[in-house]
């Protein structure tokens, strides 16, 4: 059989959640099985003892409700931001250059 990645687990609490059925270490254990998987029962316990007093209804309908949109741009901005910065050292560099040039040639009197 196939080792369990982390998301098959959360999968299967979710399909046990939207059928109405008990979250349990023996019923996420089954669905893992059923889909022709080798459960790890300390990573079921750990999710199960992990969820514990959570409302997973309300997760699921918080996490739906979350901008898409906005998480995505947020990196596009940080790029943007980078190239800024990339651009203005590389000006100061440009008229630092500049600068120590027309500095040397003052020496030598143009």
């Amino acid at each position: 059989m196939k080792k369990v990645k982390n998301m098959e687990y959360i999968y299967s609490v979710m399909v046990l959640q939207s059928a109405g059925k008990p979250v349990t270490e023996e019923n996420v254990a089954n669905i893992i099985k059923a889909a022709g998987l080798e459960p790890d029962v300390a990573k079921i316990k750990s999710i199960i003892a992990s969820l514990q007093g959570v409302n997973i209804d309300e997760v699921i309908k918080n996490a739906a409700q979350m901008p898409m949109g906005v998480v995505a741009a947020a990196p596009a901005q940080d790029e943007h931001k980078k190239e800024k910065k990339e651009e203005k050292k590389e000006e100061e560099k440009a008229v630092s250059q500049e600068e120590a040039a027309s500095g040397l040639s003052s020496l030598f009197g143009d």
